[in-house]
């Protein structure tokens, strides 16, 4: 006696097993030709990716003129990326790869293999004497502090401590520009955007690694 083998119908619940993977390739592939169409027509003016750090998540923005945003979990990157699209350009989008060079050196920083990084900044979101005090932070050296009031004169106006640490407080790109080396004049390590503990482990690898 023969019998024949009958291919059984997929149930209903298969299918919907199979579905999210073949939707999230799917959306992986037009995301991509998305963004290389975008490229290939100069349409992509901010790219961003987050990357993983032993202080949370990090996001990470650049223009063609460098790196632009580095933001800590804490600042909401929801928010930091709607803020992006207003101040900069509505023309932003999740491109992995034109960030490669920077997550590896934070990659690299965390790890305690790099000491300063070589990456090119876009300044387009730090103005005035809040730009001219964050060009003096790359001066502080690794595993090295200064103070406020020290950087106030370095940026040649010593009665503007405020102002110093407004401009540490709100610098766009945190870790790269390292306003964590900005203490209080009486050795407390004072505020920081990512937060105290956060200030602290930056710190704490350095001399570590020093």
């Amino acid at each position: 006696m023969m019998t024949t083998y009958e291919p059984r119908e997929p149930e209903q619940s298969d299918l919907f097993v199979t579905l999210p993977a073949i939707e999230q390739e799917t959306t992986r592939r037009l995301h991509d030709r998305l963004v290389h169409e975008a490229q290939t027509a100069g349409l992509l003016d901010v790219a961003y990716r987050t990357v993983d750090s032993p202080v949370g998540p990090l996001l990470l923005a650049a223009t063609a003129k460098g790196l632009v945003r580095v933001a800590y979990g804490c600042e909401d990157h929801e928010k930091v990326l709607e803020r992006l699209a207003r101040d900069l350009s509505p023309r932003i989008l999740h491109a992995p790869a034109r960030l490669d060079a920077a997550a590896k050196e934070i990659d690299e920083y965390f790890a305690g293999l790099r000491q300063g990084f070589d990456l090119p900044v876009d300044w387009s979101l730090a103005r005035g004497f809040r730009r001219l005090v964050l060009t003096r932070l790359r001066a502080i050296g690794y595993g090295q502090t200064a103070s406020y009031a020290a950087i106030a004169i370095a940026a040649g106006n010593p009665k503007a401590v405020r102002a110093v640490g407004t401009a540490c407080a709100t610098n766009p790109v945190p870790v790269v520009v390292p306003c964590h080396r900005v203490v209080r004049s009486d050795g407390s390590i004072g505020q920081y955007v990512g937060g105290v503990e956060t200030k602290k482990t930056l710190l704490a690898l350095e001399a570590r690694h020093d």
